[in-house]
Protein backbone atom coordinates (compact mmCIF):
# COMPACT_ATOMS: atom_id res chain seq x y z
CA UNK A 1 0.00 0.00 0.00
CA UNK A 2 1.13 3.19 -0.91
CA UNK A 3 1.50 6.24 2.04
CA UNK A 4 -0.96 9.50 1.36
CA UNK A 5 -0.21 12.96 2.61
CA UNK A 6 -3.79 14.68 2.27
CA UNK A 7 -5.72 17.91 3.44
CA UNK A 8 -8.73 17.40 6.19
CA UNK A 9 -11.28 19.93 6.60
CA UNK A 10 -13.19 20.63 10.30
CA UNK A 11 -16.25 21.84 10.06
CA UNK A 12 -19.15 22.50 12.67
CA UNK A 13 -22.86 20.75 11.82
CA UNK A 14 -22.13 21.52 8.41
CA UNK A 15 -18.97 18.72 6.99
CA UNK A 16 -21.93 16.75 5.00
CA UNK A 17 -23.22 19.68 3.15
CA UNK A 18 -19.69 20.55 2.12
CA UNK A 19 -18.24 17.44 0.98
CA UNK A 20 -21.75 17.27 -1.31
CA UNK A 21 -20.07 20.41 -2.27
CA UNK A 22 -17.33 19.33 -3.33
CA UNK A 23 -18.84 16.74 -4.65
CA UNK A 24 -20.02 18.66 -6.95
CA UNK A 25 -17.12 20.43 -7.89
CA UNK A 26 -14.43 17.67 -8.36
CA UNK A 27 -17.16 14.46 -9.09
CA UNK A 28 -15.81 10.91 -7.87
CA UNK A 29 -16.93 9.01 -4.90
CA UNK A 30 -18.28 9.81 -1.45
CA UNK A 31 -18.06 8.01 1.54
CA UNK A 32 -19.92 9.33 5.36
CA UNK A 33 -19.96 8.04 8.57
CA UNK A 34 -21.43 9.58 11.52
CA UNK A 35 -20.42 9.48 15.00
CA UNK A 36 -23.67 7.10 15.72
CA UNK A 37 -22.51 4.53 13.53
CA UNK A 38 -19.21 4.10 15.60
CA UNK A 39 -20.93 5.13 18.90
CA UNK A 40 -18.46 7.98 19.43
CA UNK A 41 -20.62 10.82 20.16
CA UNK A 42 -20.39 12.23 23.25
CA UNK A 43 -23.78 14.09 23.30
CA UNK A 44 -26.62 12.51 21.94
CA UNK A 45 -27.32 15.71 19.75
CA UNK A 46 -24.57 15.34 17.67
CA UNK A 47 -25.59 11.37 16.49
CA UNK A 48 -25.95 12.37 13.21
CA UNK A 49 -22.54 15.09 12.61
CA UNK A 50 -20.31 13.55 10.01
CA UNK A 51 -16.97 11.65 12.31
CA UNK A 52 -15.42 10.86 8.78
CA UNK A 53 -16.44 11.80 5.37
CA UNK A 54 -13.84 11.21 2.28
CA UNK A 55 -14.36 12.09 -1.50
CA UNK A 56 -11.90 10.10 -4.00
CA UNK A 57 -12.39 12.10 -7.10
CA UNK A 58 -10.13 11.65 -10.45
CA UNK A 59 -6.84 12.15 -10.28
CA UNK A 60 -5.68 11.08 -7.16
CA UNK A 61 -7.49 13.51 -5.47
CA UNK A 62 -8.78 12.93 -2.07
CA UNK A 63 -10.30 15.42 0.26
CA UNK A 64 -11.56 14.48 3.97
CA UNK A 65 -13.53 16.18 6.63
CA UNK A 66 -15.33 15.70 9.32
CA UNK A 67 -17.80 17.89 12.35
CA UNK A 68 -16.17 19.35 14.84
CA UNK A 69 -18.14 17.89 18.39
CA UNK A 70 -18.80 21.16 20.85
CA UNK A 71 -16.36 19.83 23.05
CA UNK A 72 -13.87 20.77 20.91
CA UNK A 73 -12.31 23.74 19.65
CA UNK A 74 -13.13 24.78 16.55
CA UNK A 75 -12.03 28.13 15.00
CA UNK A 76 -12.97 29.17 11.10
CA UNK A 77 -9.42 29.61 9.54
CA UNK A 78 -7.45 26.66 11.33
CA UNK A 79 -10.37 24.26 10.67
CA UNK A 80 -7.57 21.82 8.58
CA UNK A 81 -5.32 19.07 9.40
CA UNK A 82 -2.84 16.52 7.21
CA UNK A 83 -4.00 13.02 7.57
CA UNK A 84 -1.04 10.44 6.45
CA UNK A 85 -2.19 7.02 5.88
CA UNK A 86 -1.24 4.08 4.41
CA UNK A 87 -1.77 -0.21 4.88
CA UNK A 88 -0.44 -2.52 7.57
CA UNK A 89 2.69 -2.93 5.76
CA UNK A 90 3.30 0.83 6.34
CA UNK A 91 2.96 0.29 9.76
CA UNK A 92 6.68 1.07 10.58
CA UNK A 93 6.71 4.23 8.44
CA UNK A 94 3.52 5.40 9.98
CA UNK A 95 4.64 4.79 13.30
CA UNK A 96 8.03 6.65 12.89
CA UNK A 97 6.07 9.89 11.63
CA UNK A 98 3.91 10.00 14.37
CA UNK A 99 7.02 10.14 16.95
CA UNK A 100 9.23 12.11 15.40
CA UNK A 101 6.19 14.42 14.63
CA UNK A 102 5.48 14.67 17.91
CA UNK A 103 8.56 15.48 19.11
CA UNK A 104 8.46 18.95 20.67
CA UNK A 105 4.40 19.07 20.17
CA UNK A 106 1.31 17.85 21.80
CA UNK A 107 -0.50 14.36 20.90
CA UNK A 108 -4.09 15.01 20.95
CA UNK A 109 -5.12 11.14 21.04
CA UNK A 110 -2.24 8.22 21.07
CA UNK A 111 -1.90 6.37 18.26
CA UNK A 112 -4.05 3.04 19.22
CA UNK A 113 -6.70 0.60 18.09
CA UNK A 114 -9.80 3.07 16.92
CA UNK A 115 -13.28 2.24 16.97
CA UNK A 116 -13.22 1.29 12.86
CA UNK A 117 -10.06 -1.54 13.20
CA UNK A 118 -6.93 0.79 12.50
CA UNK A 119 -4.58 2.20 14.61
CA UNK A 120 -5.46 6.14 14.58
CA UNK A 121 -3.37 8.90 16.45
CA UNK A 122 -3.35 12.66 16.37
CA UNK A 123 -0.88 15.39 17.69
CA UNK A 124 0.16 18.94 16.66
CA UNK A 125 3.74 19.81 16.08
CA UNK A 126 5.75 22.02 17.36
CA UNK A 127 5.21 24.33 14.38
CA UNK A 128 0.81 24.00 15.13
CA UNK A 129 0.12 21.60 12.64
CA UNK A 130 -2.65 18.94 13.55
CA UNK A 131 -1.76 15.57 11.98
CA UNK A 132 -4.04 12.47 11.83
CA UNK A 133 -1.87 9.24 11.31
CA UNK A 134 -4.51 6.49 10.48
CA UNK A 135 -2.63 2.84 9.90
CA UNK A 136 -5.25 0.15 7.98
CA UNK A 137 -5.52 -3.24 9.06
CA UNK A 138 -1.99 -2.92 11.27
CA UNK A 139 -1.67 -5.73 13.70
CA UNK A 140 -0.56 -4.35 17.59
Amino acid sequence: MTIRLNPYLGFRGNAREAIEFYHGIFGGDVAISTFAEFGAAQDPSENDLVMHAQLTAPGELVLMASDTPQHMNYTPGDNFSVSLSGGSDDTDTLRGYYEKLSEGGTVTMPLDMAPWGDWFGMLVDRFGVQWLVNIAGAAS
